[in-house]
């Protein structure tokens, strides 16, 4: 009675795939959605690839799935995945009805699968990957996820124990999930731009777990992300397995050191956030037997996808649309950090919480006060405009961080924003939006790179 019911949804659900495709909504989860509703063991009976690599995390999930499948592509592989859907059981599900035959048999060897965090309950029962990259954890929207011990205990309780976890190091929470899985370890070695006390607003582990002692850092990096100790017992971070050396931003170059041997590479990146991204899929490639020179050859052909960060020459500034998740406040920290260190005079504008749906939608804004707006209290940052439902919220919070009230702009309307900026020559405009506001977020830059060609023309 399961595999005909599992029959009965695939086959509608794939019926509905072409369907969607003749009413051109190739990008929705409706297949996988439709497939649990009638059979909601669904995951359990549909075939998988036979290795399947698992990503998860608070943050950079996205990119490391991006670079593993551009990678896996570029060596002449075809790895089913998630990228055009989303990262929950019906996403993941509808991407394993379009990877089958009609008899729910997968056509693909390979698997690389971005799997959100709190779903974790509803995939690993039945999807259980061979590895699991966890990329980091950290405080995320509280309308979600509440608290990092919360996501860390769901994914100890349902990681499959023969998965291999890969965990970066630097990372005293996550490093630390589904202890008795096996298990290796990347990291960055101490740089010169290393700080000993934390300075962000949020540190999500100052003590230690085990008895509650202070923890203290040889060397910290942002937030809790470092290597530490505990003053009164054993704990500490773990040792690499996957160690990046010699991290030089400014000749793009960094060492990748192994019990196997050495491989140098170059950045694609120099955003601390995304030189982490490059050290787990190159720790993930090492793992499963890849050569250094072999995995050299294929991050060279990759780069960050242009949705997450983009600089685009237009008239006599660079325009440069740039990913802050939505109430998540380090995944704005991260890119407030990054630009405030670009050396080019900047404007930027904020809309990160642009939903378009306003009256039947509302969050909780207290994402604003853990996020570090200070590093946009920063001299070469010339204007700020600020537009949409929560405009007014961001004036305040840029206030609280010292930024000069005169170089807050505001309006109310997104799409009006571009006409607000002053376009000196030489500078850097950034647009700041998430995915939850992609499709206006990308009119809004359209329109900020039309006008600033418009302007360098004059």
């Amino acid at each position: 009675m399961g595999k005909l019911k599992f029959l009965v949804a695939h086959w509608a659900a794939k019926a509905s795939v072409v369907a969607l495709k003749i009413t051109k909504h190739n990008g929705t989860n409706f297949p996988g959605e439709l497939a649990i509703k009638i059979c909601p063991d669904f995951l359990k009976y549909i075939d998988k690839p036979e290795t399947i690599i698992g990503v998860t995390g608070t943050n950079g999930k996205t990119t490391v799935c991006n670079l593993l499948i551009d990678m896996f592509t570029a060596d002449g592989q075809v790895p089913l995945n998630n990228r055009a859907g989303s990262n929950i059981n019906s996403g993941i599900a509808t991407s394993l009805i379009h990877g089958a035959n009609l008899f729910g048999k997968c056509k693909h060897n390979l698997g690389v699968l971005e799997i959100d965090e709190r779903s974790a309950l509803r995939v690993f029962p039945y999807v259980k990957p061979n590895y699991l990259i966890i990329t980091n954890l950290f405080r995320d929207s509280m309308k979600r996820n509440a608290n990092t011990e919360y996501i860390a205990d769901i994914l100890s309780k349902y990681i499959p124990k023969e998965t291999k976890l890969v965990l970066n190091a630097d990372d005293l929470i996550s490093s630390n999930v589904a202890p008795e899985n096996p298990r290796v370890y990347f990291g960055i070695d101490k740089m010169d731009s290393d700080i000993k006390e934390c300075t962000n607003l949020i540190n999500d582990i100052r003590i230690c777990p085990v008895c509650h002692s202070k923890l203290e850092y040889e060397y910290l990096r942002y937030h809790h992300i470092g290597k530490a100790h505990c003053v009164s017992c054993d704990f500490k971070s773990p040792g690499y397995d996957y160690c990046a050396k010699n991290v030089n931003i400014d000749d793009m170059t960094m060492e990748i050191v192994d019990k196997d041997g050495l491989g140098n590479y170059r950045l694609i990146s120099n955003g601390i956030h995304n030189i982490y991204n490059m050290v787990t899929v190159i720790a993930l490639f090492r793992e499963l037997g890849y050569k250094h020179g072999i995995i050299e050859k294929l991050m060279s052909q990759t780069s960050i996808v242009k949705s997450r960060y983009n600089a685009v020459p237009a008239g006599k500034v660079r325009v440069i649309n740039q990913m802050a998740k939505e109430n998540n406040a380090l995944g704005s920290s991260r890119a407030f950090d990054f630009v405030s260190k670009e050396p080019n005079d900047k404007e930027l504008i904020l809309m990160m919480n642009c939903l378009g749906d306003e009256k039947h939608w509302s969050e909780n804004t207290c994402w604003l006060y853990d996020c570090d707006f200070e590093f946009l209290n920063d001299e070469k940052i010339k204007k700020i405009i600020v537009t949409g439902p929560r405009y007014k919220d961001y004036i305040l919070r840029l206030l609280i961080a010292g930024v000069d009230r005169a170089k807050i702009v505001d309006t109310a309307h997104e799409i009006d924003a571009p006409d607000l900026l002053d376009f000196t020559p030489g500078e850097d405009i950034y647009v700041f939006f998430g995915t939850d506001s992609l499709a206006l977020g990308n009119k809004v830059l359209a329109k900020t790179i039309d006008l600033a060609k418009e302007r360098g023309d004059k």
